[in-house]
């Protein structure tokens, strides 16, 4: 019922604009273009009429073709700033994001909400890997160059294919 009487107050509003504005029309013709009187005037005068009806018909053109040409250069000059403006939306420094630690926990918590009941200790599935001490392994003090001189030729090569094939 509520919208029933909204839209029957709209469509009242809307006669009594269209009422008004046809008014305002005619007030505005009225007091741009009278009527004409051209009963009793001779044909000189109507002559002389009809050349002011075509100045200020002209003039009126003038003044439409100024204010044509006013529209699309300010339609122009919106097109270019909205150009300009999405440019510059699609410009913006991005701020350098910084690391935050959340646990497993916490981000199941974000996703499932409070169904999360269970403790996800991720570190409890890992392997533990000893850590081999660097300091026992022998450190080769070769010169490159030797082993270089050794493995040049067919020797070399020879050498290579007996300890690929290994003892045999």
């Amino acid at each position: 019922m509520l919208k029933s009487l909204m839209v029957a107050k709209a469509k009242e509003e809307l006669e009594q604009e269209v009422v008004v504005k046809e008014e305002e029309k005619q007030n505005y013709l009225s007091e741009r273009a009278p009527p004409l009187n051209t009963s009793g005037l001779s044909l000189g005068q109507l002559q002389e009429l009809c050349r002011d009806l075509h100045a200020k018909i002209d003039v009126v053109d003038e003044e439409r073709y100024d204010i044509e040409a006013k529209v699309t250069l300010n339609k122009r000059e919106i097109k270019d700033l909205n150009l300009k403006v999405l440019d510059l939306r699609g410009k913006f420094k991005r701020p350098s994001l910084r690391r935050v630690r959340v646990s497993a926990d916490a981000i199941l918590r974000s996703l499932l909400g409070s169904k999360h009941k269970v403790s996800m200790d991720l570190r409890a599935n890992l392997k533990s890997v000893k850590k081999e001490d660097t300091e026992k392994r022998p450190v080769e003090d070769s010169d490159w160059r030797k082993n270089v001189e050794a493995m040049s030729g067919m020797e070399g090569r020879k050498k290579m294919f007996d300890a690929a094939k290994g003892p045999a």
